[in-house]
């Protein structure tokens, strides 16, 4: 299959902030350049091979979601099917949804998880955050006092989300562009 010269930005779950976060990453990197793929039970692997660019959004349900009415969604399904997966070559960014006051105890942890299973896989990982930039107690995705990826908080710091946004996409469109 040949490579496209997009970035593929796979997210999930569908019509809630990961996904409105997803929609304004493809805007302000151009929507010429970046093909948005919601992940879900029927995502595959090889979905990934058309790409040597990617950004994955990810959101972390909190232990009352957990313990109430919770569903599988997205990434549910497909986090599993990473054992199969082959990121040599390729260069992701991963940003994560959050909320750094109920869920202090484990702040966008699912982006942390999802990051550190590409670097095992081989791929390469840009646009990491200071993470004294956030309060909270403890998340899976640090690493190195950087937080792996971009964390977003739209339940409680909505009004940050539009910088924060502006700085990790002005560090990783130049490393995720073509021709570097």
């Amino acid at each position: 299959m040949k490579k496209m010269k997009k970035i593929g930005l796979f997210y999930a779950p569908a019509k809630g902030s990961t996904e409105k976060i997803a929609k304004i990453i493809a805007d302000k990197i151009g929507k010429d350049k970046v093909e948005l793929i919601l992940v879900d039970e029927n995502s595959t692997i090889s979905e990934f091979d058309s790409f040597d660019k990617l950004i994955f959004g990810i959101s972390t349900v909190g232990r009352e979601s957990w313990d109430a009415q919770y569903t599988k969604v997205g990434w549910d399904f497909f986090l599993p099917k990473l054992e199969q997966a082959n990121f040599k070559g390729k260069t992701a960014a991963v940003y994560g949804m959050g909320n750094h006051i109920l869920y202090a105890d484990y702040f966008v942890d699912a982006m942390g998880f999802l990051g550190k299973k590409v670097l095992e896989k081989g791929g390469e990982l840009v646009g990491y955050v200071n993470k004294n930039k956030y309060e909270f107690k403890h998340s899976e995705a640090i690493i190195d006092e950087k937080f792996i990826g971009l964390p977003i908080d739209e339940d409680t710091q909505e009004e940050l989300t539009e910088n924060r946004l502006k700085e990790w996409i002005s560090e990783i469109k130049g490393l995720l562009s073509y021709g570097r």
